[in-house]
């Protein structure tokens, strides 16, 4: 039995099997020693292969198209550094639980730590960040190994896939030489042509008795609210609604919770929090009992502070992941439950609760901080804060909308409020890093259209090269380019104090023209002039295929002074308004 035999046909044994899970999308790094397993993937015939030359920008592709599909995809490249680049993708997945299958090739053992090139210790390279590392046997045509291959296949899914989702690491060292033998019969299966072994996983729950004991405890509490952080799950939305409605809790929605949008009437909403909880006045008016809380940590940093401060509160943390999502260390119970089967249960089991004052309460507060916020629209200079304010209404029903950290995200919070509309809106908020971010969204538009990116000038600066993927799939891309030339967000942290280094080592300037990036990824530019120039061009540009670049220049001083203003304004409406109730 030939070495090629014995390469080709345990490759292709995976490989089938990678597609009998369900894995549908593989994004391949190129080079030398994953040749074998490149060219067998290359040939499945169900199998969709994205080649992107950039490991770092090839990786947040895959997350990308995994975060919005919300099923596993398959990364591969070969030995050596390329898959250390990997790593900050593999971080991102393991913190906000998106299911990749990480494939590294790999020098066989006798090529290790002699000198060889291209050889690194790839053993546990991401460490804690997967949830499962295989160093794979090296190829046999055996029944045993091929059993093996494809049993390792269907567990490395399985494990990516259920709950909480994460990345998975499979090591491949392979002996030269490296072409397989590519033929007709490449993927007939001999033995259980289904998937080789069927892993199933269910929603975790608690028990009946469970669901009826915290039922009864909450129906007492008047003064509760629910915090939904970042959540993305199709029946979720509906279920915290029913929850929150039989409880009589206001809902404090952050901008990824998916709450923000859809054909729901949003009356328990809460979405200016961030403004009014800056506020002494309305955070002692809002003192809970108790706080029920869903999905990721929220954005907002002064929401953060109120639960921190509401510490005598009973606070429970609902994790479908039975992770530790619970940096405040405030809670008082951590329930591992579906979050909306969590929902169901408890709003089935309590009974009526009449209207509370503290749910007008926030919702009054809410309405004020509102009326204040949208005053932004008046703001004639190119604004970021407006920006998001516009979105709200200018956005096609069905979009997804990806924004980048540091300030975009926070703005978002700030200004895009609940709308009717099926938005959906997604960001790297895992690690919170600006690695990645354009290649993720292009990733996500693979497969989700229309899509919207919005992120500042040194984001983008950052991930460049995933440009290259609009380019070579003809992906279309919306990407609203804030450049106030420098990182703004510092502009509001403590470092602004030290105007000595602070530009040097915080504002870092970039001075770039964007202009001639674009037209290199043969994308169009268009220099936003100003607010009517953006919505005409914006309007046009849902017409136009490929990469679409708006470049929108503010400057960080004016936005500092325009969000601060603003903050003054809500929390003198807000205090006049509770003291006022207070007589």
């Amino acid at each position: 039995m030939s070495d090629q035999q014995d390469l080709t046909a345990y490759i292709a044994a995976f490989v089938a099997e990678l597609s009998i899970t369900g894995v549908k999308d593989v994004v391949i790094s190129p080079g030398s020693r994953s040749t074998p397993m490149a060219l067998v993937i290359a040939e499945h015939p169900e199998l969709r292969t994205h080649i992107l030359v950039d490991e770092r920008s090839a990786s947040f592709f895959a997350l990308g198209i995994a975060k919005a599909t919300r099923k596993p995809v398959a990364l591969l490249c070969t030995s050596g550094t390329a898959a250390a680049n990997y790593y900050p993708a593999v971080i991102e997945a393991r913190i906000s639980r998106v299911p990749l299958i990480v494939l590294t090739a790999d020098r066989p053992h006798e090529l290790r730590d002699v000198g060889a090139p291209q050889a690194i210790d790839q053993i546990h390279l991401y460490g804690k960040n997967v949830k499962w590392f295989v160093e794979m046997s090296l190829p046999d045509k055996t029944e045993e190994m091929i059993r093996y291959a494809r049993t390792v296949c269907s567990r490395a899914v399985a494990t990516a896939s259920s709950y909480p989702q994460g990345p998975v690491h499979l090591n491949f060292p392979f002996r030269e030489p490296l072409i397989p033998k590519l033929d007709e019969k490449l993927f007939e299966l001999t033995d259980r042509t289904g998937r080789y072994v069927e892993i199933q996983t269910g929603r975790i729950s608690l028990s009946d008795a469970m669901f009826a004991r915290i039922a009864e405890e909450l129906a007492v509490y008047k003064n509760g609210m629910i915090v939904c952080g970042q959540i993305d799950s199709d029946d979720f939305t509906e279920r915290v609604l029913a929850l929150a409605d039989i409880l009589k809790f206001p809902i404090i929605a952050d901008p990824l919770s998916q709450l923000r949008s859809g054909e729901h009437d949003g009356r328990h909403i809460v979405d200016t929090y961030d403004a009014f909880l800056r506020n002494e006045d309305a955070k002692e008016a809002l003192k809970p009992d108790v706080i029920i809380r869903f999905g990721a940590m929220p954005v907002s940093k002064a929401l953060t502070t109120f639960i921190k401060e509401n510490r005598h509160a009973r606070q429970i943390v609902i994790d479908s992941g039975a992770g530790w999502r619970e940096p405040t260390m405030s809670a008082n119970d951590m329930y591992y439950c579906d979050e909306a089967l969590f929902c169901e249960k408890i709003s089935s089991l309590v009974d009526y609760v009449p209207e509370t004052a503290y749910l007008d309460k926030w919702l009054a507060l809410n309405d004020t901080a509102r009326h204040q916020l949208i005053g932004i629209a008046d703001t004639e200079e190119l604004s970021e804060g407006k920006l998001f304010h516009l979105l709200n209404e200018m956005l096609p029903e069905g979009a997804t909308l990806f924004v980048g950290n540091s300030m975009p995200i926070r703005d978002l919070d700030s200004f895009f409020l609940f709308n009717k509309k099926k938005i959906r809106v997604m960001a790297n908020r895992g690690a919170n890093g600006i690695d990645g971010i354009v290649s993720t969204a292009i990733g996500v538009a693979s497969v989700s259209q229309p899509c919207y990116l919005v992120l500042g000038d040194l984001t983008f600066y950052h991930d460049l090269n995933g440009l290259l993927a609009s380019k070579l799939y003809a992906i279309n891309i919306n990407i609203l380019l804030i450049n106030n030339n420098g990182g703004g967000i510092f502009s509001f942290l403590p470092q602004a104090n030290e105007p000595k280094h602070f530009e040097m080592l915080f504002g870092t300037p970039l001075d770039l023209d964007f202009r001639h990036v674009v037209a290199m990824y043969k994308g169009k530019y268009d220099l936003i002039k100003d607010w009517t120039h953006f919505s005409k061009t914006f309007t046009e540009n849902q017409h136009v295929e490929g990469l679409k670049v708006m470049e929108i220049r503010t400057t960080r001083e004016s936005n500092m002074t325009e969000h601060r203003n603003l903050w003054k304004s809500v929390s003198r409406e807000i205090s006049a308004m509770v003291k006022g109730d207070e007589t």
